[in-house]
């Protein structure tokens, strides 16, 4: 499964390597601690964004051009066109889209939506299980935050 904060950290970092600059010299003038902008660009972390606006302030580069990138990407993976990485990603048809799609969705996204399903059904007995299966990618970080 594709996540947005790690194809927005691969972006920023990109960039950066892109201008031949470091961590700290985007971090100091982000006005933004090194160690942060690292969990950003590694995708540990979700900005916010006013930190998102000051970091491509820094780099010198627009908001709205990083967000077409990633958005760009996003669709790539949508279309499972990146094997690449080795991500997978199940897409399925939007609510409105269903029945102009019926069966068109492979058996074996078929299998992995219903074992997520499955998964997402049964309630956890602590948060370590929560964890594990969010480690999985069988749970979002929400279900995470709601379990803690």
């Amino acid at each position: 499964m594709v996540l947005l904060r790690e194809l927005l950290g691969e972006t920023l970092r990109r960039r950066r390597r892109a201008q031949k600059r470091t961590l700290r010299d985007v971090s100091k003038q982000a006005n933004v601690s090194l160690g942060y902008l690292s969990e950003i660009e590694r995708g540990h972390k979700e900005p916010s964004s006013e930190l998102l606006a000051s970091v491509c302030g820094a780099l010198q580069v627009r908001l709205s051009e990083v967000l077409a990138e990633v958005s760009r990407e996003v669709a790539v993976h949508e279309r499972g066109e990146d094997s690449s990485q080795g991500r997978q990603v199940a897409v399925l048809p939007l609510a409105r889209d269903k029945a102009a799609s019926a069966g068109s969705v492979p058996s074996d996204v078929q299998e992995e939506v219903a074992r997520r399903r499955r998964a997402l059904s049964a309630a956890p007995a602590s948060i370590a299980q929560v964890r594990s299966r969010h480690r999985r990618g069988e749970v979002t970080d929400s279900v995470v935050r709601a379990a803690a």
